[in-house]
């Protein structure tokens, strides 16, 4: 990441912890093993076939002193990939100073902040870049450069972001599978703003619990996390140029807990240069406890995703415009918590396109073994066979995803 105020603010970090005294530190973090295999052989030339094994580290350092109320936590994060050049890269996940006090709390520095309640789309989550080469559900984040400053009042939580720095998203190469067919150029980019990168980003976010109710809404003024994606001519290749427009965003999230119901809604209201938008994704979990007389507990869910725009045609994709992934897409799952000392989960969903013939599959189970070791699978299944759907261009991805984690 080249910006001299993440070099400042690196410098001043360093110095403060190394000034302090009687500062207590923390080493903590994860090392993961994955392999991913796909069932069918790669859709687009230059893809590989078959497995794709990766090792990512994840350490986390956290010094605290003046009794906890100033802290500073780095979190970098490297990944070293088997076949997809793009996907083998580093982070930083978080790189902050924080200072508590009882009704106010300053943070500085890189950041990872998250906003949603809903299970299959998290549409209000806007201020850090997806991590696409991570996994294609947007729920890995690359660190983002930030100041935010959080006053607690009785009337609910206010939080100010200055956000000076913005990060280009990630896609596979050439070699990589989870992509379409015409490759995303990671240099060819293009901004909206004459400012570019450096365009100096704002939010301003309240959050509030109100009896079984929690609530939550923003404005966010900034770049565009999500590029417009546009053919264009690289030497003798045919790419994708990537193209970040400039938006304002307002967005709400409600979440109530009403007994065994879960109720969750999340609306968005997008507006650029080009054009305007409403998206909303709702829906609740009902939860059965201890089922069967057993620690057992099961959870239905149920979510319902609309967008104004409606679907994005990847066939004939119009410069400044775009379309959404789920414009009217209905989702439907279960979640199994067993409730024992290995933490084991399974989460299973599936999703359909109600306007084209699109669904697709997913299950995450994980378990705890021991006190530091963890593992997961995860099932990927994509069925499409209308063109302008996206799950079309990954209809021969269907893959499972094993992994192990050991934490220290």
């Amino acid at each position: 990441m080249k910006s001299t105020w993440f070099t400042s603010v690196l410098a001043s970090s360093v110095l403060t912890a190394s000034t302090v005294t009687a500062a207590e530190f923390e080493l903590s973090g994860k090392v993961s093993v994955e392999h991913r295999h796909f069932f069918k052989d790669a859709q687009f030339a230059g893809q590989f076939d078959g497995g794709q094994s990766s090792v990512a580290l994840e350490p986390e350092l956290y010094w605290s002193w003046n009794d906890g109320f100033d802290s500073i936590i780095f979190t970098p994060f490297y990944r070293v990939d088997s076949q997809d050049d793009n996907r083998q890269h580093g982070d930083i996940r978080e790189l902050a100073y924080i200072h508590a006090e009882d009704d106010w709390e300053l943070r500085v520095g890189i950041r990872k902040e998250f906003w949603g309640v809903t299970e299959f789309q998290h549409l209000v989550d806007v201020i850090n870049q997806t991590d696409n080469v991570e996994d294609f559900d947007g729920e890995d984040k690359l660190g983002q450069q930030m100041i935010n400053l959080s006053l607690v009042q009785d009337w609910g939580i206010v939080d100010f972001f200055i956000l000076p720095g913005f990060r280009e998203r990630t896609f596979a190469s050439e070699q990589g599978r989870l992509r379409g067919p015409i490759v995303v150029d990671k240099d060819n980019v293009t901004y909206e703003s004459s400012a570019k990168q450096q365009h100096l980003d704002v939010a301003l976010r309240w959050a509030h619990s109100i009896g079984d109710f929690d609530l939550g809404s923003y404005w966010f003024h900034g770049t565009n996390r999500e590029p417009i994606l546009t053919p264009s001519h690289n030497g003798e290749s045919l790419v994708l140029q990537q193209y970040y427009n400039q938006m304002d965003q307002l967005g709400l999230d409600v979440q109530a807990t009403l007994g065994d119901w879960l109720w969750k809604f999340e609306t968005i209201y997008r507006k650029t240069s080009t054009e305007s938008f409403v998206a909303t994704q709702a829906g609740f979990e009902y939860s059965f406890i201890g089922i069967f007389d057993s620690n057992l507990d099961l959870g239905l869910l149920t979510e319902y995703a609309w967008d104004s725009r409606g679907v994005v045609d990847f066939n004939t994709v119009e410069f400044g415009h775009s379309g959404s992934v789920f414009q009217n897409d209905l989702f439907l799952g279960t979640r199994l918590a067993f409730n024992d000392m290995q933490s084991t989960e399974v989460l299973m969903g599936l999703g359909t396109d109600l306007d084209h013939s699109a669904n697709s599959f997913l299950m995450e189970a994980s378990r705890r073994f021991g006190d530091n070791f963890k593992a997961s699978l995860d099932i990927r299944l994509l069925q499409s066979s209308d063109s302008i759907d996206t799950a079309f261009m990954l209809r021969d991805d269907d893959h499972a995803q094993f992994s192990v984690e050991w934490y220290f």
